[in-house]
């Protein structure tokens, strides 16, 4: 049966959209009159897989609604649940109408013939690449259960990844801003205000007020200008970066040359490719095409060409970790687990260890620079705080000398 989104106008003359299953959008219009609705438009979910996919890329499934849809899926498929009943449930159960409208998009093209991984290419702005070739090599090996799992804890593992390095750069993104407002508004505001005094006494202060004074002016004059600025500046730069292959490579390679910050980055995508390229190689991927798929989920673009001329190499015969290293760009200790799962016939479980190995290290690597970076935003706020105390108190030490002068 197939599923059809529509729109409607409750009594309020409200829009109201959604989907509902039914054999011909006669009897969806049907559906709707009798819930007091009246239908505007009606459309196969199957029938429009760009405009729905452009729709739920928006907002679609994010990684949480990822992972519980596949969790459950491979719940109810390890209980013996026919696939098209599976997901007829699943829509049941959720609250989200962008699920809802996904999950029955799918059902529908299955229920017309096609494959599960073929039904999920209708969304692929919500299910990657990595994600429908697993699914394919779980359906064409009978083991959709155990691959489906593979990819839940993966799609946990990565959000709980995120998370905790989202959570552990809060603070000092916060404290950092707050540290700017502190300085802008003493400079801005109070230093002007405090300095009045010494306006009337044809005096020359002292050098540290002088600097605090010449300083407060730029900030009051061209503070807000330097913000605009900054904030367009931001913008047309994350825009060029997007949109500008050549601009994005060099600034990702940049990035991979800055210290701390390019291990860190290296880390990262190198846990998120042995941890692909694992699950993709256990669920009987071939190696090549899992190489190819697994590149996508690298975000940086020379890791990511690294990776995609290594397949070519291992396309002629070559090693996987020998292939890796001649970038220069992968961790050592990632090459050495990968040559040993090579060596020992064990290539899964050693690129698994090789990921968890990086996002351990990936984690432990945040958690010590946001430790290290607290307390050195602290100390260099207290000393700007300090200097421009002192910039102030300076001449009224000095106060009672300037007027009998």
């Amino acid at each position: 049966m197939p599923a059809y989104e529509y729109t409607a106008l409750n009594r309020r003359g409200r829009e109201e959209t959604g989907v509902l299953e039914a054999d011909t959008p006669r009897l969806i219009r049907q559906q709707l009159r009798e819930k007091q609705l009246i239908p505007l438009d009606v459309q196969e979910v199957s029938d429009a897989p760009k405009r729905t996919a452009l729709r739920t890329s928006r907002r679609g499934l994010n990684s949480a609604d990822l992972a519980l849809f596949t969790r459950q899926l491979a719940t109810l498929i390890r209980a013996a649940t026919p696939l098209e009943e599976s997901l007829a449930t699943i829509s049941r159960q959720t609250h989200k109408k962008s699920v809802q409208r996904i999950v029955l998009g799918v059902r529908a093209r299955l229920v017309e013939g096609y494959t599960l991984a073929d039904s999920l290419a209708q969304f692929p702005g919500v299910f990657p690449g990595l994600y429908r070739a697993t699914v394919a090599a779980g359906e064409q090996a009978g083991h959709l259960d155990d691959v489906l799992d593979r990819l839940a804890d993966y799609t946990e593992e990565h959000q709980a990844i995120q998370q905790k390095i989202t959570t552990a750069l809060v603070y000092p993104v916060m404290l950092t801003l707050v540290s700017i407002a502190v300085v802008a508004g003493l400079l801005g505001y109070v230093v002007p205000q405090v300095v009045q005094i010494f306006d009337s006494l044809d005096q020359e202060l002292p050098f540290l007020t002088r600097l605090m004074i010449f300083l407060s002016d730029i900030v009051k004059t061209t503070g807000p200008y330097v913000l605009i600025a900054t904030v367009v500046g931001l913008i047309l730069f994350f825009r060029l970066y997007k949109s500008n292959t050549g601009f994005h490579r060099r600034t990702d390679r940049f990035l991979l040359r800055l210290p701390l910050f390019g291990d860190l980055i290296r880390g990262k995508h190198t846990a998120a490719f042995s941890r692909t390229l694992s699950i993709l190689a256990a669920s009987g991927v071939p190696i090549l095409t899992a190489m190819m798929h697994a590149a996508e989920v690298v975000g940086n673009i020379p890791m990511r060409e690294a990776i995609n001329d290594a397949a070519e190499r291992v396309r002629e015969g070559a090693s996987i970790s020998g292939s890796l290293q001649k970038s220069g760009l992968f961790p050592p200790m990632t090459l050495h687990l990968i040559a040993s799962g090579e060596a020992s016939g064990n290539l899964e479980a050693m690129l698994e260890r090789a990921a968890t190995q990086q996002e351990r290290e990936t984690t432990n690597r945040v958690n010590t620079m946001v430790t290290l970076f607290e307390p050195i935003l602290i100390l260099v706020m207290g000393a700007v705080v300090l200097v421009i105390v002192l910039a102030i108190l300076l001449p009224i030490f000095d106060l009672n000398q300037l007027i009998q002068q």
